[in-house]
């Protein structure tokens, strides 16, 4: 069983409750879940176009969103952090002693058939354990 579980989140998504529950299946008794998600900040010179009122108000729905996936859950901490998804999460991991990631994975492109492509870098650069849960 592990320790410290990750289960990084999209909220326009309806994977969660899955990866949530199988993070619950494989973290010990006494470990810790953190459902985490990374909100984006447009890139260069879209993210000095966005207005601070508005760049606030979306953090703010995120955060609400992801209080409302975790809701009815118990031993699961929400983090919200900005970022960019897939590196973000992998230093999430390396920075916070995770031992294990669960993410879903949904509607690979071309280039990352079997995963889609956030799933495919996690398991790629992980400094730890990723079990993939595929949405049908």
């Amino acid at each position: 069983m592990y320790r410290k579980t990750l289960v990084p989140m999209a909220l326009d998504h309806e994977i969660s409750p899955a990866t949530l529950a199988i993070a619950q299946q494989l973290t010990a008794d006494d470990g810790e879940i953190i459902a985490l998600h990374v909100f984006e900040i447009p890139p260069g010179t879209g993210s000095v176009d966005l207005d601070e009122k508005v760049a606030k108000e979306g953090i703010e729905q995120a955060k609400r969103r992801l209080h409302e996936k975790v809701a009815g859950t118990t031993g699961i901490k929400a983090e919200l952090i900005k970022g960019h998804t897939y590196r973000t999460i992998i230093q999430y991991a390396n920075d916070n002693g995770i031992d294990c990631i669960v993410m879903g994975s949904h509607k690979p492109g071309l280039s990352d058939y079997l995963l889609g492509s956030t799933a495919a870098r996690v398991v790629r650069h992980a400094p730890c354990a990723v079990h993939v849960h595929r949405s049908v």
